[in-house]
């Protein structure tokens, strides 16, 4: 199962960002995937400057995230959106980037509801399959009412990251928990 801890950092949580449009949020979503991953790689021997290539691997995700998003809108309902793509092909680990909207914005909805919550996630083309699977729990997650309520009403990044760790430590348990409890609660 997905913790959001295996996909987020710290460093990849924003809290009342200001957008005007899905565009604009995809490319504050990409600034941020992009200095992470320029941050992790090692200097190329090319004549591109570091500012270069880190330019070039916003751009590449922009584009994939507008890509992805033409295959189909990625409003999961209630305000929440879970655009996607995949990563280029050096690389191995997935990432994500959260970010709480100050104003929502219209996102063609399929409730027409307007979205603040954007979990965006990037996957390596390898793991693909693998995460595909696993969407429908993320998104079931993503989408419970008390964690969306509790992401719109935090106040800093440390306290999504707070929610976020929160959330694992919930789906964890519930995981963990034996049969003959499971039975009982209900």
């Amino acid at each position: 199962m997905l913790k959001f801890t295996q996909l987020l950092s710290p460093e990849n949580l924003r809290q009342g960002v200001v957008c005007s449009s899905k565009k604009r949020a995809f490319e504050t979503i990409c600034h941020i995937v992009a200095k992470q991953l320029c941050e992790q790689s090692p200097q190329q021997e090319q004549e591109a400057t570091p500012a270069d290539q880190c330019e070039e691997q916003e751009e590449t995700c922009f584009e994939s995230l507008l890509a992805r998003e033409k295959l189909g809108n990625s409003s999961l309902g209630n305000g929440v959106a879970l655009p996607k793509a995949r990563l280029s092909e050096d690389r191995t680990t997935p990432t994500a980037v959260f970010l709480q909207l100050e104003t929502p914005i219209d996102y063609d909805s399929a409730d027409h509801r307007e979205v603040d919550l954007i979990f965006a996630l990037f996957i390596p083309p390898e793991l693909c399959d693998q995460y595909t699977q696993e969407l429908p729990s993320l998104t079931e997650k993503l989408t419970d009412k008390s964690l969306c309520k509790q992401l719109r009403a935090a106040k800093s990044e440390d306290e999504l990251w707070q929610i976020f760790q929160y959330a694992d430590n919930i789906t964890q348990e519930e995981v963990e928990m034996p049969p003959s409890l499971l039975d009982e609660t209900i």
